[in-house]
């Protein structure tokens, strides 16, 4: 499998491409609340201040449960800006990109990347390591 993070990156644009994304904690719990279904994947950012934000930690901590009890593959990884510049748009308020979804929907047709299986894939080989959380570091532009 090529690098966790490139993997990572090419499954978030592409998801961006299919308008697969829910970017944000509390757009993410909302999607996590009404369609748990359709979630995916979810990708967890920290940054500087992360350690003195206990209200973000908690967050965090409910996700991750949520996401182990609905065998949802989760990541982490330490660069939220980078993060913000795969899934931006002009649009979209980045600054609470902590949390990203990928969502898509389970009728038949509905968007696949192979990236997604190789990211599982992952996430089960270090999920047998006893490493519930990984870490993935995103390439450099």
């Amino acid at each position: 499998m090529p690098c966790a993070g490139d993997t990572l990156q090419d499954l978030l644009l592409s998801a961006r491409k299919h308008h697969c994304l829910t970017v944000g904690v509390y757009e993410s719990a909302k999607v996590m609340n009404i369609d748990p279904d359709s979630v995916a994947f979810c990708v967890l950012a920290t940054g500087e201040g992360f350690e003195c934000d206990i209200a973000l930690q908690i967050h965090f901590t409910l996700i991750q449960a949520f996401c182990f009890d609905n065998d949802i593959s989760i990541v982490r990884v330490n660069d939220m800006q980078r993060l913000s510049n795969i899934v931006g748009e002009k649009s979209v308020d980045l600054d609470d990109a902590h949390c990203v979804l990928i969502t898509q929907s389970p009728a038949e047709g509905s968007w696949q990347d192979p990236a997604l299986a190789e990211l599982h894939l992952f996430c089960a080989e270090r999920r047998s390591l006893s490493e519930w959380l990984p870490a993935v570091s995103l390439p450099k532009r």
